[in-house]
């Protein structure tokens, strides 16, 4: 009874602690910093460097991050007295230029749409077309459209996906960002360009990277919920999982694949690791080794059983805490 009292006594406090207490991994950024952030963060004592205090600096500091690449193209812009001032005030002596005084400045070109209008030339023969039986035609060579029957370019389709994969900005504000600057590029367009490239050029990439990733020794898997509203057969509120597979931290080339499904089964490792033959870091979720073969060794994560420590040692009272075995175990 004392175990069990003592027991309880310890998800009440954890309870307690998890509802009332601090998360170690909630984001310092909530939604209203979408309007303060430059507020949030500024600090009017830090120092920018120019592109000739870089190097010097850097070895004095090295967690300086604000500096100008030395390779970047260079305009010099000279600012001169004109001839007729190049007088002296009180003797009326021409003036010489005794020194020079350097101000660097970043400046950013914005993005410029163009037009590649490809003209493709056909050849004819005029001895063949009065002596031949038929005529012969040649065409020159031309590069194979992204999407055929589209407009679409290689640079606009990638300059799209970034901007929604890695800097998170949706196709609806992308087509009023196309719209002022002239170009009248829907969503639906986009859209349908993204979709097709994946299939058409991406996809081979990915099923490449699969096989290179399948071949290594130690790998790691997790999976997270996921909502996709208007998924074709399914209710809006229905739960799928994004399933992760990337390299261990020894690769020399790190490989993170990403495997959409609509279930947790342990079915869906199974299949994606059908090729792979090593040892697989997971958490706890049994799926992996109910269902995965036994040419795959599944072992623990020390970040997941680092938890199970720190939630006894947060249980403990303060006095029991030095010295402790959940301590060690930290």
């Amino acid at each position: 009874m004392k175990q069990q009292i003592a027991w309880l006594m310890e998800q009440l406090k954890l309870s307690k602690r998890r509802e009332f207490g601090t998360s170690s991994e909630k984001s310092d950024y909530d939604q209203i910093n979408l309007f303060n952030e430059a507020e949030v963060i500024t600090d009017s004592a830090a120092s920018e460097l120019s592109a000739g205090e870089v190097r010097a600096h850097q070895r004095k500091n090295p967690r300086a991050v604000d500096r100008l690449p030395p390779d970047l193209p260079v305009e010099i812009i000279e600012h001169e007295l004109p001839e007729d001032e190049r007088f002296c005030p009180d003797c009326g002596g021409a003036l010489h230029t005794m020194g020079r005084e350097t101000h660097d400045e970043l400046k950013l070109i914005p993005a410029k749409a163009t037009i590649t209008r490809h003209v493709r030339h056909t050849y004819a023969c005029r001895d063949c077309e009065h002596n031949a039986e038929k005529p012969v035609f040649v065409k020159a060579a031309m590069p194979v459209p992204v999407i055929k029957g589209s407009f679409a370019s290689p640079e606009a389709i990638a300059h799209i996906a970034s901007q929604k994969f890695v800097m998170g900005l949706p196709l609806y504000r992308q087509e009023q960002d196309w719209n002022r600057n002239g170009v009248h590029l829907s969503r639906q367009t986009m859209s349908n360009w993204l979709i097709r490239s994946a299939g058409d050029w991406l996809k081979p990439v990915y099923d490449r990277l699969h096989q290179i990733l399948c071949a290594g020794d130690v790998l790691h898997a997790d999976e997270t919920t996921l909502q996709v509203l208007h998924e074709p057969s399914r209710e809006t509120e229905s739960q799928s999982y994004m399933w992760l597979y990337r390299t261990s931290g020894d690769a020399s080339h790190p490989i993170v694949l990403y495997d959409y499904q609509t279930s947790r089964s342990g079915a869906h490792p199974k299949a994606f690791l059908r090729d792979f033959k090593g040892y697989l870091h997971t958490d706890g979720w049994e799926e992996y080794r109910r269902r995965l073969p036994d040419d795959i060794t599944v072992v623990g994560c020390w970040a997941h059983c680092r938890r199970r420590y720190e939630a006894a040692y947060k249980a403990l009272a303060e006095k029991d805490r030095p010295g402790s075995e959940t301590l060690r175990g930290l």
